[in-house]
């Protein structure tokens, strides 16, 4: 085999050639299993949602399931009083499917349904693994299955969208939240909503949390009990198609957060002991829980549970038009150990046998199957331990991730707040964790997500600011806390989306320092929905500050687009000084300048920068994002001549440089 580019690219690589080749060649052994030998396409056997579960035909309604260990399985439901009749009994088809054909007056849209699973010694009432709608009872809270077949089928306006990536810049959302009133929020109140205010934004992709059905509301949408169901808390499946042509029909990608590392370890609602064995689905003995998240972990190595999962992934791709993944807790699946515990500081790491072979060709697998079901689909993996060629393609013999995601970013400002005095802020420590990443990747940069934004942690305002928030964030009210917060909360974000070499994410709300935490509905807080919301009356508001940060995010936003391909243009540091605490790069013809001093304003501060006339182009300090005006917006400024930089046609940019703040200068073409 020809050394693969990853080897190429990272020498230090080298020694563990072998573990590297290895995985490529499992996963195309595995593939190769899989598609027969090639008689068939991956996308052809990834298509179990189009022959389990629930289908109406032209003449008879059809039901099948994957359930090795019963004996015997009824479909109960209001139709026949939930009662085992021997009409609705199914028959094993081999390979452990069961089959029952149905005549078309036997069953009728919205009508409730489950199986009764007999195995030996026992049995059980369990929702179909395949199915695509379930619904929770108000009053009994207890799940069931829904046959759907709405009158009219909802039919995409957009039918060809290709998502805009130049670059990605997402906000991440989650649907049930997304409104002011203490409830669950709707598909259509998002789509009515929230949805005018992101395009509005210049985002150009929303990330949905949350989206396959969950029992609990406050597992954040990360205890999947029905993989293949939209959640029925937010509206119904044709409600959540409306939002994504609504989002396609201005150019807004939506990728979905897909939960394939762990499933909810509930029976009746989940697959825990679907067919009465522990095996079906999921790990038996040590490996089955997962000591940290009390879920269950997949057993990868099975070919039934591929097909379940890469199923999944052709299903959200296809009738939902979802336009790609983020895959959560990769980490987890990537190490027999979840990574837990795990230090990561060498290549060797790595590559040390503790790896979870089946999870990776999985992995590998799922990433070549859905972008040969949409080459243009976008896949990005969360994962914690720096695992190298996550982002890297198939060919070049990495996992085929489109990007990761820049866990590093997020925690390292976190840490700064926490831990170190303004003063100590230092730029070579911030570049450092801004661009360190390996070349060959692609990764999503983001200041906070949904985890910084969780009860038992704060979010980035709330480190800046605290309670201070609650009483001074009104406009006129002069407070040093609310000004260092503001400020800085500016500075953070450009700084981490100016230097993105993919893409960049926001978390709903964050934008506008969206106050306090979340918190979802549950027994300690007395089951409110108080901080399970967005306030969105605050950035309405005028008369308060929060509107400042949101105008400086929008202004943000839209000079990074004005580059096109931003993510992918060079980014060349011009200036770095840690007793002065100002940090300076260049990208294409925008000179992003930062001066994160806490007292100190600079006068005639030189920047070694191109010979060229440049004009202010984004302020942190205008007033407009709640600054204090002391740079003059609409001056220009020329490179003063060097000659020891003579040959490298350099010159001195002069400077005033206000403390916290960021200014950008773009190249002034005559």
């Amino acid at each position: 085999m020809e050394t693969l580019n990853i080897l190429k690219n990272d020498p230090w690589l080298l020694p563990f050639q072998e573990a590297i080749v290895g995985r490529y060649v499992s996963a195309q052994q595995k593939e190769n299993l899989l598609t027969q030998n090639g008689k068939i396409s991956l996308a052809e056997f990834a298509s179990g949602h189009l022959y389990f579960g629930l289908h109406k035909q032209a003449d008879s309604w059809v039901f099948r399931e994957w359930a090795p260990n019963a004996n015997a399985i009824y479909l109960v439901g209001d139709f026949n009083n939930w009662h085992e009749k021997q009409n609705f009994s199914l028959h094993p088809t081999g390979n452990g499917n069961w089959e029952i054909t149905l005549p078309l007056d036997a069953l009728h849209h919205g009508q409730l349904y489950k199986l009764h699973i007999h195995w030996e010694n026992g049995r059980g009432e369990r929702i179909p693994a395949w199915s695509r709608r379930v619904v929770q009872d108000d009053r009994t809270h207890i799940f069931s299955a829904q046959v759907w077949d709405p009158s009219s089928a909802y039919s995409f306006k957009i039918k060809d969208f290709i998502p805009d990536t130049s670059p990605l810049l997402i906000y991440e959302c989650h649907i049930g939240m997304a409104t002011e009133e203490e409830k669950v929020g709707t598909y259509n109140e998002f789509r009515e909503n929230v949805l005018p205010r992101i395009i509005k934004s210049g985002y150009n992709a929303i990330q949905i949390m949350a989206i396959q059905e969950h029992p609990y509301y406050g597992s954040f949408g990360y205890h999947v009990s029905s993989f293949f169901a939209p959640s029925s808390r937010f509206g119904t499946p044709e409600e959540l198609k409306a939002l994504i042509d609504e989002a396609h029909s201005s150019g807004i990608s939506v990728i979905m957060d897909i939960v394939h590392s762990h499933a909810v370890k509930n029976d009746i609602e989940g697959l825990g002991q679907f067919d009465g064995s522990y095996h079906q689905y999921f790990h038996t003995g040590s490996r089955r829980l997962h000591p940290a998240w009390d879920s269950l972990c997949f057993d990868y190595e099975k070919n039934p549970v591929l097909h379940f999962l890469l199923s999944n992934c052709k299903y959200w791709l296809e009738e939902f038009n979802f336009d790609g993944f983020r895959f959560d807790g990769v980490t987890s699946m990537l190490y027999n150990s979840h990574g837990l515990e795990e230090t990561f500081s060498a290549y060797e790491d790595y590559f040390n046998g503790y790896q979870d072979v089946d999870a990776i060709n999985y992995l590998m697998l799922a990433n070549k199957l859905i972008h040969e079901v949409n080459p243009h689909a976008i896949s990005i993996a969360e994962e914690v331990s720096g695992m190298p060629g996550l982002a890297s393609s198939l060919a070049d013999g990495g996992f085929g991730f489109d990007y990761r995601m820049a866990l590093n970013i997020p925690d390292f400002w976190i840490k700064t707040l926490k831990e170190k005095r303004d003063q100590d802020w230092l730029p070579t420590a911030i570049w450092w964790e801004l661009t360190n990443r390996r070349q060959d990747e692609k990764t999503i940069n983001y200041a906070e997500s949904h985890d910084q934004a969780l009860v038992g942690d704060k979010t980035l305002i709330f480190w800046l600011i605290d309670d201070q928030m609650y009483w001074h964030m009104a406009k006129g009210d002069l407070n040093l806390a609310v000004d260092r917060g503001i400020a800085l909360h500016k500075m953070i974000r450009l700084a981490t989306a100016s230097s993105m070499n993919g893409g960049y994410l926001n978390f709903i709300g964050n934008e506008f320092g969206h106050p306090e935490w979340i918190d979802f509905p549950r027994k300690d807080n007395n089951w409110s929905y108080k901080y399970t919301r967005r306030q969105w009356s605050l950035v309405d508001n005028k008369d308060l500050k929060y509107c400042y940060l949101d105008s400086f995010d929008k202004e943000m936003i839209r000079l990074i687009k004005s580059i096109k391909n931003f993510q992918a243009s060079d980014i060349v540091k011009r200036w770095e000084n840690d007793k002065d605490q100002v940090l300076a790069f260049q990208r294409e013809d925008l000179v992003f300048v930062f001066n994160f001093n806490p007292n100190q304003s600079f006068a005639d501060y030189g920047i070694l920068c191109e010979l060229a006339d440049y004009k202010l182009a984004l302020s942190s300090d205008d007033p407009a994002f709640g600054g204090f005006d002391r740079v003059n917006v609409g001056l220009e400024y020329s490179a003063i001549a060097d000659p020891l930089y003579e040959k490298e046609e350099k010159g001195w940019l002069r400077l005033y440089l206000p403390a916290r703040t960021a200014l950008v200068f773009k190249k002034a073409y005559k």
